[in-house]
């Protein structure tokens, strides 16, 4: 995705229940590290994005408590390198 002039690498991360942890704490260190060798990846075979700023962003989505509804949280600059 792109805002501006800042490229964004967005991981959209879903639990259905939080037994082992909300969404956004499934993204943990080791989800992190593949998403910067993911994205230095990309930004190789893109060298035309490779003078941009980037950040990392998670969408955490899960069921809001007592509704049929989901609970949906867009964690801006979620984590860096």
């Amino acid at each position: 995705m792109q805002e501006q002039d800042t490229l964004v690498f967005v991981e959209v991360r879903y639990r259905k229940q939080s037994h082992y942890g909300s969404a956004a704490e499934s993204v943990t260190y080791s989800k992190q590290q593949k998403l910067l060798y993911t994205a230095n990846h990309f930004l190789m075979a893109k060298p035309q994005f490779s003078q941009r700023s980037a950040r990392f962003d998670v969408v955490a989505v899960q069921p809001a408590t007592g509704s049929d509804k989901l609970h949906i949280d867009w964690l801006q600059n979620a984590f860096c390198e």
